[in-house]
């Protein structure tokens, strides 16, 4: 369920356009909003007005633009450091779904730049549907799940369904890749659902009465999820993303995102329409 939905709106990108996407969902049109935007610290007093006034004018014109019900939106304006700021927010209001805008940046780059995307999908536990700036948004109708034993991804599939289940010609892409196996075509079709790793979203699926169809695939998972993605024009890629942050010190970053090896940031990077990271249930 997603009943309360975190907008960091920076004033630019597309994330505001990806809400309106989402709203357009019937399962999402009760969802309470909240529309975030961070105001940096400033030396003086003059700039720190100006910056207020800033976040101000881009939080009314985000309420005016979305044409949300009043009774179900939130403007918020935060002064601090927005990746920060974001954070603290999202478990303020216990959000169940943050959205936010992202450059698209490689992994090590992200880091270095200091990227608040990159910040907030290392250190929340939550759900985050990732906007980039170059990517066109679009109505949602075909959203595609990758799926695998983890929890995040059944997480994932849950969610994919409860979007789904009220999008008129909506249909689901149940998407498998075996980094093991001996390189092959990818199977579709009636081919693709004898994949054992598919068997039980394939009955969860059928079960929730969602349109469906099926890919089984080897290769480097990210590599071949972007593309698969991209040839079918899915509206959104979703994935689970395990919560892997450190146990000891949160604040520094996962060394495996930052060598390259995770899959989420893969996808996070190089997908070619928006990306929702599901975590692992709570």
């Amino acid at each position: 369920m997603i009943e309360k939905i975190l907008l960091a709106d920076s004033g630019t990108g597309h994330s505001e356009e990806m809400l309106k996407a989402l709203m357009e969902i019937p399962s999402i049109q009760r969802a309470q909003v909240t529309i975030l935007h961070v105001v940096p610290a400033q030396i003086t007093t003059d700039s720190m007005t100006e910056k207020w006034e800033e976040g101000g004018k881009v939080l009314a014109n985000a309420i005016q633009s979305l044409n949300l019900d009043p009774n179900h939106v939130n403007a918020m304006l935060r002064q601090g450091d927005p990746k920060d700021v974001v954070c603290k927010v999202a478990e303020e209001i216990d959000a169940d779904l943050i959205i936010m805008g992202s450059r698209g940046l490689t992994r090590i780059i992200s880091i270095l730049e200091n990227s608040v995307s990159q910040y907030v999908f290392q250190l929340s536990s939550r759900p985050m549907l990732l906007v980039k700036d170059d990517i066109y948004v679009k109505k949602i109708k075909r959203i595609m799940v990758a799926v695998d034993k983890s929890d995040s991804a059944k997480n994932c599939l849950d969610l994919a369904l409860f979007l789904l289940r009220d999008i008129k010609g909506g249909q689901l892409t149940l998407v498998h890749v075996d980094p093991t196996a001996a390189k092959t075509e990818p199977k579709h079709g009636a081919e693709a659902e004898k994949d054992p790793a598919l068997a039980e979203a394939i009955a969860q699926a059928k079960k929730a009465g969602v349109s469906y169809q099926c890919v089984s695939a080897v290769g480097k998972p990210g590599e071949v999820i972007c593309r698969l993605a991209e040839e079918s024009q899915i509206d959104l890629l979703m994935l689970g993303s395990p919560d892997r942050r450190p146990s000891i010190a949160k604040g520094l970053p996962d060394l495996d995102r930052l060598l390259g090896t995770s899959l989420s940031d893969y996808v996070r990077v190089y997908a070619t329409c928006p990306v929702l990271l599901a975590r692992t249930a709570a």
